[in-house]
């Protein structure tokens, strides 16, 4: 099921979301992607902090994040947490090392980490929050 292009407001929610984790947990690596094979949009939080044994108490900082407000545009099943291991994640903060940017990269069609991606959105780090 395809869910079409992300838009500005999904973009902003996440940049914030990003921002408010980070303050707790720090990221290493902040991005919207759509696989290719379900055309559904996740936003990834990544952080050195995070493996087996913390994965439920990151994700609980994302529920607690989002339990503070109305949050429109951001869905709690639309947001994994994973640590730099993860294959996905070790591409993405492989991008950010070799073309480092003050601004947002788009990249689309690609295979990273194994994963057919339709269309990717890596915010820069420190996420800026949205202004």
């Amino acid at each position: 099921m395809d869910q079409g292009p992300l838009v500005t407001e999904q973009i902003d929610a996440g940049a914030k979301l990003a921002s408010d984790f980070d303050r707790r947990i720090s990221l290493q690596a902040a991005f919207w992607l759509k696989e290719s094979e379900d055309g559904q949009w996740y936003l990834y939080l990544v952080s050195d902090q995070i493996n087996d044994t913390n994965f439920d108490i990151a994700y609980g900082e994302v529920i607690r994040i989002l339990g503070r407000g109305p949050h429109l545009w951001l869905d709690p099943f639309q947001i994994k947490v994973a640590g730099v291991d993860d294959p996905i994640a070790r591409a993405v903060i492989a991008i950010q090392q070799e073309y480092p940017a003050a601004l947002a990269t788009r990249l689309r069609n690609r295979m990273l980490g194994g994963v057919s991606v339709d269309e990717i959105y890596i915010y820069p780090i420190p996420t800026p929050a949205p202004g």
